[in-house]
């Protein structure tokens, strides 16, 4: 951990790749000091961390595994000291909830065990962790809750992660209620299909996927991670300070 210039701090889950990556760097470029989180990946994560410290910033990278609810008083904890120990302030100004998972899996072969799974990544532990955050949380933050445009068109196959992205997309907005009066903004931003590692590449990895989700695309491309990192970005300064309880749909004009 090294001291860049005194400024904002945000959490970022799942940061050392992908999105996240990309969000990890654009709050850099933006002077915002970042803890960001990863589940396995120790080389990612160093190489994000690097990054960012290359752009002046703090930055820290903390081992989380969302799956397991039951971590997040740890990790917690390993953020303060973290916090306390590096960062201008033992406070944050941002989180942005991004880490996440994508499985196919048709209703008629869900599990509890598949449904456990996404429950605990994408509904769960996003609850909790933003709970316990807010109480780190300086006035006049903001949340960002990644989502995804699955939860307004239907993608079969997918039902219990979109339905976990929609339960998200209602919570958000209770943040923004209950949070409002300390000047705490909450907003969540839906990616459609974008370039990246996600749910096994699928969409890097099959040229019929990209062909349709080029056809279905108003701008004419596939969805890159920067294309969505800079909509964080402004959801992260005091541009969008007037800001709250509002879903960004990031797709290019995909379904319209």
């Amino acid at each position: 951990m090294t001291n860049g210039r005194e400024s904002k701090t945000a959490i970022l889950t799942g940061g050392n790749r992908g999105i996240g990556k990309e969000i990890a760097l654009a709050l850099g470029r933006a002077g915002i000091n970042v803890v960001l989180t990863y589940r396995s990946n120790d080389d990612e994560a160093s190489a994000v961390v690097e990054n960012l410290r290359s752009l002046g910033r703090t930055a820290a990278a903390l081992r989380l595994d969302l799956s397991e609810p039951a971590e997040l008083d740890r990790f917690v904890e390993n953020c303060q000291a973290t916090l306390k120990g590096g960062f201008a302030s033992p406070r944050v100004d941002y989180l942005i909830n991004n880490a996440g998972f994508g499985k196919n899996v048709p209703i008629e072969d869900l599990t509890f065990e598949d449904f456990d799974a996404f429950n605990n990544v994408h509904f769960k532990s996003v609850v909790f962790l933003t709970q316990k955050i807010l109480t780190m949380m300086n006035d006049h933050g903001s949340v960002v809750f990644i989502t995804a445009a699955g939860d307004r068109y239907i993608v079969p196959g997918y039902a219990t992660y979109g339905a976990c992205k929609g339960a998200i997309e209602v919570f958000s907005r209770y943040v923004a209620k209950e949070y409002g009066p300390r000047g705490i903004k909450s907003n969540t931003v839906a990616p459609g299909g974008i370039v990246t590692d996600f749910n096994n590449a699928t969409i890097r990895n099959n040229p019929q996927a990209q062909s349709f989700i080029i056809g279905q695309t108003a701008m004419g491309r596939l969805g890159q991670a920067d294309d969505i990192s800079g909509v964080v970005s402004f959801l992260c300064s005091d541009d969008a300070r007037w800001m709250t309880g509002q879903r960004l749909e990031v797709t290019g004009g995909f379904n319209l």
